[in-house]
């Protein structure tokens, strides 16, 4: 692989928990980035994990300045598009954070420019290195189980405290159908493909919450089904995967636990890094269980990917014909969720 000699330079637009857990040690362990630049109101917050990073105060500012080869985008959901509107425009790469933005027209709008602009736009689909997905991605396509027909895909946890933070508060583009659904709905296109219709249902179930912290969803692709649950008071929690087809069944019990990690301190490249002892169970018609050990994760793959892309040896990890398709189902949800109705995508 041909590399440049000198590293891309990179400007993280926020250092919330998305900035600070996922987007900054994930670039730093890629050889070939360079955190240079991040966009922060709190310099001192910043500069106690990264001394030697220039920090900008105005984020319009961050997105657009010629120094910078590549603008990850990790501020409010409802900053997303105008930041990579801006930064496309002034012919900056974009990586942007998921949800890629709060409007299907948006989405495709940026997707749009990107290609008038020559730019790489790519959406932070990181959980698609995970190492739970990875596992049952591989059984699907190997056939062990036959043809798919029942997937459920959970990301539930027990946080009973509503905190003090834009996700948790009413506002644009916050709650746990925004947050969480992105990463699930990415992994399910990836697997089953666009669905037929899209059936979604929230609740706001915590006191004092003041945006749904609960969501359900049923996505039909003929006469398969696929449910995807969200929650935050799940002290036991369901299996992470469940998946059943026409020969067997797969079970994945335990999520990825890269996110534990990088808050651990645990960095790419470390010997624990992405190793998942939770095994996948894959049980036979006739009841056998076989353990396969479960494919070693790493989400800074990702950002290998777009190193290579911008290198010119490599394809976009995530396309924005991807990002799109993810936001088409996302707003069906959202419309579904409202409207206590079916909703075929706006594909």
């Amino acid at each position: 692989m041909t590399r440049s000699l000198q590293p891309l330079r990179v400007a993280l637009i926020g250092y919330g928990y998305a900035g600070r857990v996922f987007h900054a040690p994930l670039i730093r362990a890629v050889e070939g980035l360079s955190l240079d630049f991040v966009a922060s109101r709190d310099a001192a917050k910043v500069h106690a994990d990264l001394p030697d990073v220039e920090v900008i105060d105005d984020p319009m500012r961050a997105v657009t300045d010629p120094r910078v080869d590549l603008v990850v985008i990790a501020s409010p959901n409802d900053s997303h598009a105008p930041l990579a509107r801006a930064a496309l425009q002034a012919g900056r790469n974009v990586v942007v954070d998921k949800p890629f933005t709060l409007s299907l027209a948006e989405a495709r709008e940026l997707a749009a420019l990107a290609d008038e602009t020559g730019r790489l736009l790519s959406v932070f689909q990181n959980r698609r290195w995970d190492t739970d997905f990875l596992a049952i991605r591989e059984a699907i396509g190997q056939g062990v189980i036959g043809e798919p027909m029942h997937l459920e895909s959970r990301l539930e946890r027990f946080r009973p405290e509503v905190r003090e933070r834009w996700r948790e508060q009413a506002g644009p583009g916050s709650g746990v159908l925004w947050d969480l659904a992105p990463h699930l709905i990415d992994q399910l296109l990836q697997l089953l493909g666009p669905p037929d219709f899209v059936q979604a249902s929230t609740a706001t179930q915590r006191e004092g919450a003041q945006t749904d912290d609960w969501a359900h969803v049923v996505l039909g692709f003929g006469e398969r089904r696929a449910i995807l649950q969200l929650g935050m008071l799940a002290a036991g929690g369901g299996a992470r995967f469940l998946v059943h087809g026409t020969r067997g069944s797969l079970l994945k019990r335990c999520p990825d636990p890269q996110e534990p990690q990088l808050l651990a301190g645990v960095r790419p490249g470390d010997a624990e890094w992405g190793v998942d002892l939770d095994a996948l169970q894959v049980i036979g018609g006739d009841g056998m269980v076989e353990h396969r050990q479960s494919a070693r994760g790493d989400q800074s793959r990702y950002y290998a990917a777009v190193r290579d892309a911008l290198l010119g040896c490599g394809d976009n990890p995530v396309t924005p014909a991807q990002a799109v398709a993810v936001m088409a189902v996302l707003e069906a949800a959202l419309v579904s969720a409202r409207e206590g109705r079916s909703v075929v995508p706006d594909a």
